[in-house]
Order: structure tokens, then sequence, then C-alpha cells
């Protein structure tokens, strides 16, 4: 039966797929053929990930966001996703939190980012009632000035999804692969990697985290649990999706274009 077709006492409802370790790339995949070939809303946990994987957006540019020479000297995979957003690095310190929805579960939310975002906030308000202090700061979730979880979207014709990666730990290394961002949140005021981010696990306790979220979920939807198995689906059967690993040569082709852009920096003349 379709989503919008099933109510009770006035909530749509919401099927839960939690996962435990399963590599981004997968879940990416899954994300989007969900998206795309169901009719269903999903809320997707996956607690941790495989080895080390670097995540950019849809446009994101590898020259400008990555150091390129440590990414492939380390052998560290690098992923372009079918949403927008920015650059992350997860591992098994990452807890993923997905909602893929129809337009229709909430009549009244407009199908844009900035709504969308807003109304997941609400979802994470209730999580971290009484820990920290939790907010919205443009596009991230932070606790007081320092972010702790990055989003990530997609809206469709009849349907959006809306995925997190929360930073329940990290390893401090990992940051090195990334660059500053030239197009960065105001409030990050230039601050490097390890200055603007911060552990949940400051916080709040791995499994006490997943299970304060499934319960604000359900003060949002009615749950039903499911596997891997219900996921799939006859249009799904044919479905390619779109997130792929970029390959070694594309990653060198970067290594040409972030050094030709030095380049021209260092010979362009300066202004006195």
């Amino acid at each position: 039966m379709a989503v919008s077709q099933t109510r009770s006492m006035g909530l749509p409802l919401i099927n839960l797929l939690r996962l435990r370790g399963v590599p981004i790339l997968q879940q990416l995949h899954l994300e989007e053929r969900l998206l795309r070939t169901s009719y269903d809303n999903w809320c997707i946990i996956n607690d941790g990930t495989t080895k080390p994987t670097i995540v950019m957006g849809v446009s994101g540019k590898a020259e400008e966001l990555l150091e390129i020479e440590s990414v492939i000297r380390d052998e560290i995979p690098v992923i372009r996703r079918f949403t927008g957003g920015g650059t992350v690095i997860v591992d098994q310190g990452t807890i993923f939190v997905t909602f893929i929805c129809n337009k229709d579960a909430f009549p009244d939310l407009q199908s844009y980012p900035q709504p969308i975002m807003s109304w997941s906030s609400l979802i994470y308000k209730k999580v971290f009632q009484g820990i920290g202090d939790f907010s919205l700061r443009e596009n991230d979730y932070v606790l007081g000035n320092h972010k702790f979880g990055g989003n990530a979207q997609s809206i469709t014709k009849n349907r959006w999804v809306h995925h997190t990666s929360f930073l329940w730990d990290y390893q401090t290394s990992n940051m090195g692969y990334l660059k500053l961002p030239k197009r960065a949140p105001e409030y990050r005021q230039a601050r490097g990697h390890l200055d603007f981010i911060c552990r949940m696990k400051d916080h709040i306790p791995r499994s006490n985290f997943i299970d304060r979220t499934i319960d604000a979920v359900g003060s949002h939807f009615v749950l039903t649990s499911a596997d891997l198995e219900a996921s799939q689906s006859p249009l799904s059967l044919n479905f390619e999706p779109s997130s792929r690993l970029l390959k070694r040569e594309e990653l060198e082709e970067a290594i040409f274009k972030s050094r030709a852009r030095r380049a021209c920096a260092a010979s362009a003349p300066q202004a006195s």
C-alpha cells in the first residue's frame, strides 16, 4: 500500500531500516534507488561504515577539495554521490541517518532545501534535548559553535532525500586529506577542520543517540521495521545509480589541475 494512503493519527507511515557497517557506496546506491523507484517513505540508519572513504557532493571538484597527492598515496577511496552538499571523510566513527519521503507526507512542508533542513532540525532538537547546545547553523548541525553533522539533499518531482553524516568520532589524521573549502559557512570563520568540528561521543553514547533518533522519528511518523530485502522492488531491478568511485586516472588529472591552478596564481601580478 502506498504511504500516502496509510495514516495513523494523522501521521505518515515510514519504513525504518537499521544497518550496521554497510559500505557507504552501497548505502548511497540504496538511497538513490529508493528515492527513484519506491513509493514509500524510508528512514535509514547506518551505524558506521567500512574503511575511511571521502565522499564529495555531485558537483564537487577534487582539485579544490582534496589533498590529492596524499589521497592517492594512501589509497583513500573517493566517491562522488548523487546529492549536493559538501565533502566529508567517513569511517567506523560516522553514523548516517537518511530520510527519503514523498512530498505529500507533509503537505505543508515546502519541498525546497531550507524548509526540509528546518524540518529535520526539529527531529534532532528532540534527540539533543538536554544535551549540549544544539542548533541548525546554515546547513550544519552544531553543538555550540562546532559542527558535528553535515547534510545533503536531492529533490525530485514527487520525492526528496535528506541525509546526514554524524561525527560520533573521527581520526584526527583523516582530516588532513581535506582542503579548506572555498565556500564555507560564515560561522566557520576560516577555522581549520579540527577547530571547526567536534565529536558527538563527548556528549552522548552511541547507542543512546540512535535510540533517541528513532524515538524522535516516531513523533513525526508511524514506524514500521524493514530489512534490506524489503527495500528491493521490481522497479529497481534495472536501476543504475549515479554515485560512484572516482578512478585513479581522474584523481591524477585533478593533480595536474591543482598544480596548474597554483602555477597561475604564482605568476599572476600582485596587487600593489
